[in-house]
């Protein structure tokens, strides 16, 4: 019990009848940049940046270079 591509292209007419092609158009980009957007965020996430992982002593000017194993708190 599928649908079958004559009930998706009279779906396809409907819409394009409500709403209209431009504004179908403006729809599909904004859902295009955020789908793009959310993918570069996701991205971004995903790679380290440049200072992460460093802690600097700001009074003696040093740097502790560290990684993060884990995010869970020691609990006491």
């Amino acid at each position: 019990m599928g649908i079958s591509i004559w009930q998706l292209l009279i779906i396809l007419a409907i819409v394009l009848l409500l709403f209209g092609a431009k504004r179908l158009r403006n729809v599909g980009g904004d859902l295009g940049s955020a789908i793009k957007g959310f993918r570069q965020a996701m991205k971004e996430e995903d790679e380290p940046k440049g200072n992460e992982g460093k802690l600097e002593d700001k009074a003696g000017g040093h740097v502790i270079d560290g990684e993060v194993t884990s995010k869970e708190r020691d609990k006491v």
